[in-house]
């Protein structure tokens, strides 16, 4: 039961990054001007949408989650600092908590990696 759950989390933590990384596609426009707004180069949307997709598919199969897990990590950390540190806005300190939240979990990920429903695991087999 603990390897349902654990692929369960690993899946409700990467749905907040697929979501995310869909949008940004169907809304590339006004991302670029909105990353822009914040001083950051609208360049850098495009492997922002790679990262998050990517890693987060990586973390759901368990194909190099510690290493997937860290880069969303430090991805959630780099966004809270660069887009949500206005603390006269309540809704960017929700959001700065929720990044910092996942960045959390994604520690936890990072650390113990996934059970048994992943690609790392290997089979052990018995000689006989």
């Amino acid at each position: 039961m603990a390897n349902f759950f654990d692929l369960l989390g690993r899946i409700m933590i990467s749905a907040v990054f697929l979501f995310s990384g869909i949008n940004k596609i169907f809304n590339y426009d006004n991302t670029i001007s909105w990353m822009e707004g914040f001083g950051v180069p609208g360049v850098l949307l495009i492997p922002a949408i790679l990262f998050e997709i990517i890693l987060p598919v990586f973390l759901i199969l368990g194909y190099k989650t510690k290493i997937a897990a860290i880069g969303l990590l430090l991805f959630s950390l780099a966004t809270a600092i660069i887009f949500h540190l206005d603390f006269g806005n309540q809704m960017q300190v929700i959001a700065l908590l929720k990044n910092i939240g996942l960045a959390g979990g994604l520690l936890f990920v990072g650390i113990n990696g996934a059970r048994e429903f992943a690609l790392d695991k290997k089979k052990k087999y018995v000689r006989l």
